[in-house]
């Protein structure tokens, strides 16, 4: 049970915070009117009993609480159980309240009672629920409250409030008295004054019995009346209040009663329904009144019969000193008062008259309400009957010889108690285990208990819980104090009257285990030698109660007395530790012990054993018994007593008032009368003296009740007594006689039984109102506390809010100052940066040797370049700028391999170090679903996103200021990490870095020359995308993809941060390439998410998009970012051959197995890497496969060491050193080798392997020193297969897009970014890396060591990082190129040629040649058209048909198949509305109209026109013909125009060149329809950029907004790339033949291809190298790039169309030759149809399809 003690006070604690819950504290309501409260919570409390254990003694302030307010009474009135209730059946109200208790075992004693006490005040004032805010708030611990009410006492302050209420209601009273006309009663019945008597009654009912408590309680004030010596030594606890008060209060009730209930003919129901009394229950409150006042005067009168007769009598008070003083301050209270104010008239008799009157006052006033009659009536005659029998005594035994014996019992007792020796074996209990909360009891009890403090020891239970349940429990057959004390349960007597005895007592034996009341014999004091009994299971109810007064048996065995109470002292300090317990009165604590045989029930006496001596002179004082009653009935055995009290030490059984049969005092014993002496005649006289007032009430009772009475007074054979006693009054008024009948065996077992039961329920349901009421008062105390405490706290909260509010303004204005500061020094700074580039722009414009000031001679010996940030559509970065930091490092040194040997040294140190740091176990399960990682990304709309984003809209830093958002950030570049401040305005995001950064400070300056967005400042006009990213494995970092093509990164404090920031960015989400919505919660999105909700994937297999997009895009969403080197896009090895001569792409040997790790390629290395996995030994590491990683920093600066930034990038991570020539990248074969033997390298490639040709080539003249073979180490060595770079990077590109590799690129997949990535999956592929590289294995933020996290983060920097996990099942394989041959709208597919070469030809009226075509077919577009304009600036939109020729192809039908792909336009066919189709307006006289006059706008709603004389070009409407705009911007005639590729809307670049030798780049709005960005300033738009260089008039010119450049040739010198910023880049300079240029035609896959006059093609890279020349003899009109740049389409004078392939001019085909010259040409949109413009007024379709030309499918099909 020790254990579970513990328990069921935690269990409490919980419970109580439930209750706390499920009430909600409403204070006003608990004030004015408690009840509803009460209620709950009673009913809380015998709900939840059964399940708590405890908790129903947490909640008795709550339960008791009725006793006060307009409920008061409500606990005592739904307990009791009178007569008229069991009567009326009322069980229903009587299981109202039901309590189960367990009990603890309390071990330590008092240190248990202790904690259960501090648990009950600890957890302070129960109806209100405490947040953990309010606890911390106002507690000095975890759980201590804020005030520690102690249990009730009466206070001065009561009592002087008391004092001056009851005078304010006397005063009133006594108007009434002194009214001349008006009696009283007329007052009181009057209606004006049925309020106030109402609520004179309701305080009245309130406050009597705790005044009968503080004045000593009835039953030991009876006690003592009824004792031989008068002591008063159980006159219960004052609670604060001196006897005399009491006294006095208890007085000024009783008048109050007098006039207000005796007096009145009002109802009470009302009140004790407002009460929750039963009914009755008032009257009952007036009957105790009534005694308790009766019973102090017949002790006054004893007292001055004492007085008279021996002055120097002295009281014998054991230990009870603190009672004395009580008897002895009420006995000076009642000298005290005035004679004429003492109600005593006559000190002889029994009763004063008042008393009688007011008794049958009680009986008689509710006459008609029999049933209370009645129980009021038995009350009384118990009362009556046992004064009657003890004046009888006193008058029969003269007092001295009392004293003396008690003096001496009480010497015997304390030398019993005291003595070593008479300590028997105390009782063995069995451990009852569960049992004890199984144990029946009748429904009677069961409304006992609720209100009723109580504590248990929890002993004595188990065993009554054995003996209920039948079980015989075995023990030592004296042990109680040596009396022989059968086992059993006393409940049946303790709370039913007579008619109630069998049925209760039937049902306890045959109701199965419920949880409710243990009865418990009360270890009790009796003064003098009656000892506790307990009555057996087999023993009828009325053999206890004749035993309780019966005479000694024969045989009983003498014994010590029974333990006496522990001294007061520590009976205080019990009651003190225990404020507010819990009990039901009717707990009994049962001894087990061999059941003896009925008869043998014994009782200790003291004196003589024989009647004879009992006769004489030493009457046993049973009556003494009442005074067993202890100070508030709590038992207790202190530690003290522990050692030589026998059985009790262990069955300290705690009992809060209550009272059962065997503490009242019983109807006396007395010898039969002696015979007729001139004595005993005074004795006579003195009873009848004493009495004859009393027996007339007696009489009257006995009369007007016979009916009731003389079923209920039955005799020990059932006989009915009163008939026999009413014929024997009838036939004599002696008061004699009635005290013999009294006096008699029978009268006294069948009063005792009955009467003494009703006695007892009167008694016991005052100290429940009592107790209710003081609870109730130190409830409301509690509330009252608790909300001065919490308006207290609240002043404190709000002044110290106030303050804080004040510092934080100061601190706002501080931060607003500084942020001032900030911004406008960033401005500055900014201003200066920009101005500086502006400046160096103009400067190298001017300077360039094309420039005004420029010449040849004044050209640099060396130009330097570097790598822009430029991305194109794929993310490449292939386009290389200026220079101006560049160097050729000669001043640097390559490392000698020691260097190596210290390096690798101090590497293995601080993996060692590491490895004692705590290892984030590899759990696979989190790993895989990491934070709010769902599959899918919700479907919630953008809208409620927003409004979702107040929640996380920041803090304004500057309230007023444009500053949306202000937060310390570290703007991310590849190899530094600057700290600053982001701030973002509602248009602009600007990032400062904080220069006075110590780590900003150590930062190389060549380093920070190549970092851009150092000052940055962005438009959120430019933002295109944004991705929520990782740096150093945690999820706290963003990066942002802008409108120049370059992104820029950030890393924030957290991620909550991240979270502020998107949502203060516009709504971007991660850009339209991938299929998803352009939404925050999109940019906030998990990769995974990302993943599942994108089209790519399907897009890949179905061919859509190349292999290289798709890896592209899986990097760019698993967070790999050019932004930091440790998280660089990986790319996979594909081939395998570096060796031979020539590589043949349709031989598998030749293609890596792309379903293994590069570790795992070679057999041997696979084993040893497997070894390695297997007998790991690191105990504080994960096991894995691979010390290196696939993609680190490190390794990327090995591949791209050659390239600036790179190469300063490179220094400055090795110690401004090239690495050793052993160990630079000088071949890529040997790279291959190394990464298939070497234990250390598992590098894959990087994308740039596939794009950038100008890595493999040390353009710079960088000293990289030479191996140890002798070679120096300069270009890369290329495979003997790959005759310069750009046909590596060619070859390699078809391979990655080969159909073997396509076939297991998702196996590969599946390692990198799948499911094999980690996991068991993982373990068995051999794809293992260190633990640091991976997405959750390390939380930096839980690392609180400066030096650790640091060191920390350089390892993670150092291993390198794993990319996120997309997927976890395996990735869907690409569909096969068969499969989808027959699809349409696949330029990735192979198909067979079913076409012919000529598909239709299509003559105009017009005559005039067709100069410009352009084929926007588009199926999405309003008007899929192949618009024409002719030399006479007649144009045509004519109708595009996209299903012809398409088998199998939705939509296809046999119908729409003989429909042409081109209709010509209604309005030129009818020849009726040509005047909608000519452009009137004159042009320049010198211009010769060609296919760059024209531009037609994407959705072919527009047509824009040059050569105009006014040296501006025009923008008609294609629909009406009508002039739109006019563009001005030239200094002369506009002699061509370009439009770059087009986007999303329609926007796109138009170009314009001149005779000044300048093109203007100009911006077309898709949605307005006009060149610029503002519809309001159409006439005047701005250029975006002029560009300069040329010395002639421009002919010719080409842009591409995917690479950012302009390429323009002008009628002679050298084509010139800007870019379209306006920086010339440089000049296309080829042979002496390059100088006329014609026409241009670039591709975004980087091919520029030039036309000079004479029939000489270029093909140039995008960085100015000359790929391949050619010479034509045909005057070519027309060319035409494919869309992957692969093949270039030719057309001229002589008719006839003609393929090439881009990269070596090698001739495709030749189509048949037309009759007349090409102008002009286009491709359809699916890159399937050439539409040709003739000089003879037609256009001619043909059949293309480059697929035809493709490696693949020439070998395969």
């Amino acid at each position: 049970m020790t254990g579970g003690g513990g328990a069921e006070l935690g269990t409490a604690r919980c419970a109580l915070e439930d209750e706390a819950e499920e009430a909600e504290f409403k204070l006003a309501s608990s004030l004015t009117d408690p009840s509803p409260t009460v209620d709950r919570e009673a009913s809380i409390a015998g709900r939840g009993a059964s399940g708590f254990g405890e908790v129903a003694t947490e909640t008795e302030g709550d339960m008791a609480a009725k006793g006060a307010g307009s409920s008061a009474a409500a606990d005592a009135g739904s307990t009791a159980s009178d007569t008229e209730r069991s009567d009326d059946g009322k069980d229903k109200e009587a299981k109202k309240i039901q309590t189960t208790t367990t009990t603890q075992t309390l071990h330590g004693g008092r240190s248990v009672v202790q904690l259960e006490r501090d648990l009950r005040v600890d957890l302070g004032f129960r109806g209100m629920p405490m947040t953990e805010e309010q606890r911390r708030q106002f507690s000095p611990g975890p759980r201590t409250t804020m005030f520690r009410i102690p249990e009730f006492k009466w206070s001065p302050m009561h009592q002087r409030l008391l004092t001056d209420l009851l005078f304010a209601l006397e005063t009133d009273v006594h108007v009434w008295r002194s009214h001349s006309t008006k009696s009283v009663m007329d007052f009181v019945n009057s209606n004006e004054n049925i309020i106030f008597v109402h609520n004179t009654i309701h305080l009245i009912s309130q406050m009597v019995d705790n005044i009968i408590i503080a004045c000593g309680g009835i039953l030991p004030l009876l006690s003592a009346a009824t004792s031989p010596s008068t002591e008063l030594e159980s006159v219960e606890a004052t609670q604060g209040m001196s006897a005399e008060t009491a006294n006095t209060f208890l007085s000024r009730l009783m008048a109050m009663v007098d006039v207000l209930v005796f007096a009145s003919s009002l109802n009470f129901s009302e009140i004790e329904a407002e009460k929750n009394m039963s009914s009755g229950g008032l009257m009952r409150q007036c009957l105790r009144l009534v005694c308790c006042v009766a019973v102090r005067n017949c002790l006054e009168c004893r007292q001055r019969q004492r007085d008279r007769g021996c002055k120097a009598s002295i009281l014998n008070s054991k230990s009870q000193d603190s009672l004395q003083n009580i008897a002895s301050a009420s006995k000076t209270a009642i000298e005290n008062l005035p004679s004429n104010l003492s109600p005593i008239k006559d000190p002889d008799r029994l009763l004063q008259d008042v008393d009688i009157n007011r008794l049958r006052a009680v009986v008689f006033r509710d006459v008609d309400d029999s049933k209370q009659a009645q129980f009021l009536a038995l009350a009384v005659v118990y009362f009556i009957s046992v004064l009657m029998v003890s004046k009888y005594r006193d008058i029969l035994e003269p007092q001295r010889e009392t004293a003396r014996a008690m003096s001496q019992s009480g010497r015997s007792i304390r030398q019993e108690i005291n003595s070593p020796t008479s300590t028997d074996n105390p009782v063995a209990f069995p451990d009852s285990g569960g049992m004890l909360k199984e144990i029946p009891t009748p429904v009677e009890e069961l409304h006992l208990e609720a209100s009723l403090p109580h504590t248990d020891s929890g002993i004595g239970e188990e065993q009554v819980s054995g003996v209920l349940n039948g079980a015989e429990l075995d023990g030592p057959p004296s042990s109680m104090g040596r009396i022989p004390t059968p086992p059993g349960a006393m409940s049946e007597l303790l709370c039913t009257l007579s008619s109630e005895v069998k049925r209760s007592q039937e049902s306890l034996l045959s109701e199965p285990a419920s949880s409710s009341g243990i009865s418990r014999v009360e270890v009790l004091k009796p003064a003098s030698s009656i000892s506790s009994i307990s009555q057996s299971k087999g023993i009828n109810v009325k053999e206890i109660l004749k035993s309780l007064v019966a005479a000694p048996m024969e045989g009983a065995e003498a014994g010590p007395e029974p333990l006496p109470y522990p001294d007061p002292a520590i009976k205080r300090e019990a009651h003190a530790m225990l404020p507010m317990q819990f009990h039901s009165f009717d707990r009994s604590v049962v001894v087990p012990v061999k059941k003896p045989p009925p008869g043998s029930l014994a009782v200790n006496t003291v004196g003589s054993g024989s009647r004879e001596g009992l006769a004489a002179g030493s009457t046993p004082n049973i009556f003494a018994a009442a005074s067993a009653t202890p100070k508030s009935m709590i038992n207790t055995t202190g530690p003290t007593e522990a050692a030589s009290s026998s059985t009790n030490s262990s069955t300290s059984s705690s009992f809060v008032n209550g009272a059962t049969s065997k503490n009242l005092p019983a109807v006396q014993t007395v010898a039969p009368m002696p015979e007729d002496t001139m004595e005993n005649m005074s004795i006579t006289t003195k009873l009848e003296r004493a009495l004859e007032k009393v027996a007339p009430l007696l009489r009257e009772i006995f009369v007007d009740f016979a009916p009731f009475l003389s079923r209920t007074l039955l005799g020990s054979h059932g006989q009915e007594l009163l008939i026999e006693g009413l014929v024997c009054m009838k036939s004599s008024t002696s008061v004699v006689e009635l005290v013999m009948l009294l006096c008699s065996q029978e009268w006294q077992n069948s009063i005792q039984k009955n009467a003494g039961l009703a006695f007892i329920e009167l008694i016991n349901e005052g100290r429940l109102l009592c107790h209710a009421m003081k609870d109730h008062i130190v409830r409301v105390a509690n509330e009252a506390e608790f909300i001065l405490n919490r308006q207290r706290a609240e002043d404190v909260h709000k002044h110290a809010e106030f303050e804080s509010n004040c510092a934080q303004y100061a601190a706002d204005r501080k931060d607003e100052e500084k942020m001032c500061d900030h911004l406008i020094g960033a401005a500055k700074h900014r201003d200066h940066v920009t101005a500086n580039q502006l400046k160096q722009k103009i400067l190298n414009i001017l300077t360039n040797k094309h420039g005004a000031w420029g010449a040849l001679a004044q050209s640099q010996l060396h130009d330097f370049w570097r790598l822009d940030y430029w991305e194109d559509d794929l993310r490449r970065r292939r386009r290389f700028v200026r220079n101006a930091f560049g160097s050729t490092h000669l001043d640097i040194t390559c490392k000698s391999l020691e260097d190596y040997g210290s390096e690798e040294d101090e590497g293995v140190k601080a993996k060692k170090g590491f490895r004692s740091q705590a290892v984030v176990s590899q759990n696979q399960e989190t790993e895989l679903m990491l934070e709010g990682d769902d599959d899918a990304v919700s479907l919630l709309q953008e809208k409620e996103i927003d409004n979702l984003a107040a929640h996380f809209r920041p803090r304004v830093i500057i309230s007023r200021g444009p500053v949306v958002l202000s937060t310390p950030a570290q703007l991310v570049a590849p190899v530094i990490v600057a700290r600053g401040t982001l701030s973002i305005t509602t248009t602009e995001i600007y990032f400062e870095v904080d220069e006075d950064d110590t780590a900003f400070k150590r930062i190389d300056s060549k380093v920070l020359a190549y970092s851009e967005g150092l000052h940055g400042k962005w438009m959120f006009s430019e933002i295109r995308a944004v991705f929520s990213r990782r740096y150093l494995l945690q999820n706290t970092a963003m990066e942002v993809f802008m409108a120049n093509r370059t992104s820029v990164m950030f890393n924030f404090p957290d991620q909550a941060t991240v979270k502020k920031v998107v949502y203060s960015l516009p709504r971007v989400g991660v850009g339209t390439s991938y299929g998803l919505p352009q939404a925050r919660r999109i940019s906030l999105a998990t990769p995974r998410q990302l993943f599942k909700s994108s089209n790519m994937t399907q897009r890949w297999q179905r061919r859509e998009i190349s292999n290289f997009e798709y890896l592209m895009f899986l990097n760019t969403i698993a967070g790999r970012t050019y932004n930091d080197l440790n998280q660089y896009p990986v790319f996979p090895w594909v081939l395998t051959n570096y060796e031979s001569e020539e590589l043949d792409l349709t031989l598998p040997g030749n293609f890596r197995d792309l379903s293994k790790p590069i570790g795992a390629l070679n057999p041997k290395r696979a084993v040893f890497y497997a070894d390695r996995y297997e007998t790991w030994e690191e105990e504080q590491m994960p096991p894995c496969h691979y010390n290196s990683h696939y993609s680190t920093s490190t390794s990327t600066l090995y591949w791209l060491v050659r390239i600036e930034p790179f190469t300063t990038f490179f220094l400055n991570a090795n110690g401004n050193k090239f690495d050793h020539p052993d160990r630079t990248f000088s071949s890529i074969a040997r790279s291959w080798r190394n990464c298939q033997r070497d234990t250390s390298d598992v590098k894959e490639l990087i994308p740039e392997f596939y794009y950038l040709p100008e890595m493999f080539v040390n353009s710079n003249g960088y000293h990289l020193g030479e191996r140890q073979d002798g070679t120096a180490v300069c270009d890369v060595e290329l495979p003997p297969w790959a005759k310069k770079p750009e046909d590596f990077v060619r070859i390699s590109r078809m391979a990655l897009e080969s159909e073997f590799v396509s076939c297991q690129l998702h196996q590969w997949i599946d390692l990198i970014f799948g499911y094999k990535q980690r996991g068991p999956e993982a373990v068995r592929a051999l794809n293992v890396f260190h633990y640091v590289t991976y997405e959750g294995s390390v939380n930096l933020d839980s690392i609180a060591d400066p030096l650790l996290r640091e060191a920390m983060e350089a390892q993670i920097q150092g291993f390198g990082q794993t990319p996120s996990q997309l997927l976890i099942e395996p990735h869907p394989p690409r569909s096969s190129a068969m499969h989808l041959c027959f699809l349409p709208q696949s330029p990735l597919m192979f198909k067979d040629q079913m076409q012919q070469d000529v598909i239709m030809v299509l003559k105009f009226p017009s005559n005039s040649p067709v100069t410009h075509v352009a084929a926007n077919t588009l199926p999405h577009l309003a008007i899929p058209a192949a618009v024409t304009v002719t030399c006479s600036r007649l144009f045509a939109v004519n109708r595009w048909h996209n299903t012809v020729g398409l088998r199998g192809a939705p939509g296809y039908s046999l119908e729409q198949a003989h429909h042409l792909p081109i209709e010509m336009d209604s309005l030129i066919a009818n020849n009726s509305g040509v005047n909608k189709r000519q452009i009137t307006d004159l042009v320049d006289q010198s211009i010769q109209i060609n296919s760059h006059c024209f531009v037609v706008t994407a959705d072919n709603r527009y047509i824009l026109v040059c050569g105009f004389w006014d040296k501006s070009f025009r923008v008609y409407s294609s629909e009406t013909g009508k002039l739109t705009q006019i563009v001005f911007g030239h200094w002369d005639v506009v002699t061509c125009l370009a439009r770059s590729e087009s986007y999303i809307g329609g926007d796109c670049y138009i170009v314009s060149g001149s005779r000044d030798a300048t093109l203007l780049l100009w911006y077309w709005s898709g949605r307005h329809h006009i060149i610029g960005d503002n519809p309001n300033n159409s006439d005047y738009p701005a250029p975006r950029a002029v560009l300069t260089g040329h010395d002639h008039e421009v002919v010719c010119v080409s842009v591409c907004a995917e690479l950012g450049l302009v390429i323009s040739g002008a009628r002679e010198g050298p084509c010139l790339v800007h870019t379209i910023t306006g920086d010339l880049l440089r000049a296309l300079e080829g042979t002496e033949l390059c100088a006329l240029p014609r026409l241009i035609s670039v591709s975004s896959e980087g091919h520029c291809i030039i036309y000079y006059e004479r029939g000489h093609f270029c093909n140039f890279s995008i960085n100015g190298k000359l790929l391949a020349q050619m010479d034509l003899n045909d005057s070519t009109r027309a060319i035409l790039l494919s869309s992957d740049g692969q093949n270039l389409v030719t057309g001229g004078d002589n008719g006839v169309v003609e393929v090439w392939q881009a990269c070596d001019f090698k001739q495709l085909y030749i189509y048949p030759g037309c009759d007349a010259g090409i102008r002009a040409m286009d491709l359809s949109h699916d890159q399937r149809t050439l539409i040709t413009g003739m000089a003879s007024g037609s256009i001619v379709a043909f059949n293309i399809d480059f697929n035809r030309w493709h490696y693949e499918h020439q070998n395969r099909y």
